[in-house]
């Protein structure tokens, strides 16, 4: 998928990610939060951007201010766990 490379790859496939269609299914969201809560260091707002950009098929740099804003404030969302399913659906 666009935006992620063998390493983003692995970490989701840990994660229980394996492929685009896992991906689709938690969303891009949720997917980050997993990532954020297994590596809260090593994992940045970019990972959720090329999420979001790999369902959409839109290099992450190119997403709308508006897109990212969004998935910045879904992704804070306090009352959100890194299992949420509910998601900004790309």
């Amino acid at each position: 998928m666009r935006n992620l490379g063998p390493v983003t790859a692995r970490r989701l496939a840990e994660l229980g990610i394996a492929d685009e269609a896992d991906l689709r299914r938690i969303g891009p969201v949720a997917a980050y939060r997993r990532l954020k809560f297994a590596d809260p260091r090593g994992t940045t707002l970019v990972a959720l951007y090329a999420l979001h950009g790999a369902l959409t098929d839109t290099p992450w740099t190119e997403l709308s201010a508006e897109v990212t804003r969004e998935l910045r404030r879904a992704a804070t969302r306090p009352d959100r766990g890194p299992d949420e399913i509910s998601d900004l659906q790309a």
